[in-house]
């Protein structure tokens, strides 16, 4: 079967999204984490995410090279941990991604801590046209 011809079957798509999905994955939850840290405390250190996350703090310092290298935030060696721009925004698709998936879970029956936990994989994965869809039967009278 030529390239072109395996490239047009429709499993070839999903699993592009979902490999697309994987790699922003860590990226949202880490400027996701990052904007609540600051919100929270007035800074993001190195120390609370590894906590935060239960991870090492050298799994930590490696994302976060990623995610200067992305542009995504601004850090300096020993000092606080900052959004860009661009990681403001990440951050605050990420948060509303993970409400609107939270009221939805919740709209079906699902308890709040199980809705939250769930949330935290479904987030990433699910399309803008589902997110309209899922806006768009939240807000229909029940």
């Amino acid at each position: 079967m030529a390239e072109s011809e395996r490239n047009d079957r429709p499993e070839v798509e999903r699993f592009r999204r979902v490999r697309e999905a994987h790699q922003t994955e860590l990226a949202e939850d880490y400027v996701e984490l990052i904007g609540d840290l600051i919100a929270e405390t007035g800074e993001a250190r190195v120390v609370d995410l590894a906590e935060r996350l239960g991870v090492s703090s050298a799994t930590v310092n490696n994302a976060i090279q990623r995610l200067q290298r992305d542009g995504l935030v601004t850090s300096k060696p020993y000092r606080a941990i900052f959004l860009t721009e661009r990681g403001q925004e990440m951050a605050a698709q990420a948060r509303e991604r993970h409400r609107l998936v939270v009221e939805l879970l919740m709209a079906l029956g699902v308890d709040p801590a199980t809705a939250e936990v769930d949330a935290e994989g479904i987030e990433h994965h699910v399309s803008d046209a589902t997110l309209a869809a899922f806006r768009t039967f939240l807000e229909k009278p029940r």
